[in-house]
């Protein structure tokens, strides 16, 4: 089994316009939008302070001088370097950029999209990756599915209804621990969903981590309003 190194540092990726999160996204970027009081990229950055990372590149775009100036105005846990995009890369290209400005270079990191809400360890996670030895490992969520469904015996009779239940299926939740390798491996331009990912899961070098824990990604106004709700009512 091989044994996990630390993971101290990782790359937030905040370049995104936030279209379906207008007017909110008009006068500041996505990553600062609140929930339940608090920015998303500053409970972001808390939690991989608790992990363990001392540095986080933020790689901005959108309203990229007003997200800088908030990281600078406010007390980190951590050191935090906010690099930008000259034109959009896709988020293959932003995740190669920003990791390219990381302090260990070939060392192990961490990647989160901006717009996700969750807490897990993160630890475990890269654990898991060391031991599977991953080129990249995702974290899988199971988004709590918009509609109620019905239960089925054998018969074909209904015998209950569920309200929103978890999907049956994992998705990608945003979140990554990636080998120093994976640099070589990201696309200059594009999406690495569509290139490096498929690439690795051929080769069996892509491994994933489920999510046990509260994730939510924050879309749209509703899922602003719904994931307060849901945080207080947990809290």
């Amino acid at each position: 089994m091989a044994s996990a190194p630390a993971v101290r540092q990782a790359v937030i990726l905040a370049g995104g316009q936030g279209s379906r999160l207008r007017p909110y996204t008009d006068t500041i970027p996505k990553a600062m939008i609140e929930i339940g009081g608090r920015c998303i990229i500053d409970h972001q950055i808390e939690w991989l302070a608790e992990a363990g990372v001392s540095d986080v590149i933020v790689s901005a775009g959108h309203l990229s001088d007003v997200l800088a100036e908030h990281l600078e105005s406010t007390e980190q846990p951590l050191r935090v370097e906010v690099v930008v995009e000259d034109e959009p890369l896709g988020r293959g290209g932003g995740l190669k950029y920003a990791g390219r400005h990381l302090p260990e270079q070939g060392q192990p990191w961490y990647a989160l999209n901006s717009d996700i809400w969750t807490r897990f360890d993160l630890q475990a996670m890269a654990a898991h990756h060391a031991e599977r030895l991953a080129v990249a490992t995702i974290a899988l969520a199971r988004p709590r599915m918009p509609w109620g469904v019905v239960d089925l015996d054998e018969y074909g009779r209904i015998i209950d209804f569920v309200e929103a239940p978890p999907s049956p299926y994992p998705i990608n939740g945003g979140i990554y621990v990636f080998a120093g390798e994976i640099l070589d491996l990201l696309p200059d331009v594009g999406d690495h969903e569509r290139t490096t990912f498929p690439s690795l899961a051929r080769q069996r070098r892509l491994a994933g981590f489920p999510i046990e824990s509260y994730w939510r990604a924050i879309d749209t106004p509703k899922d602003i309003s719904e994931a307060a709700k849901e945080i207080g009512a947990a809290g």
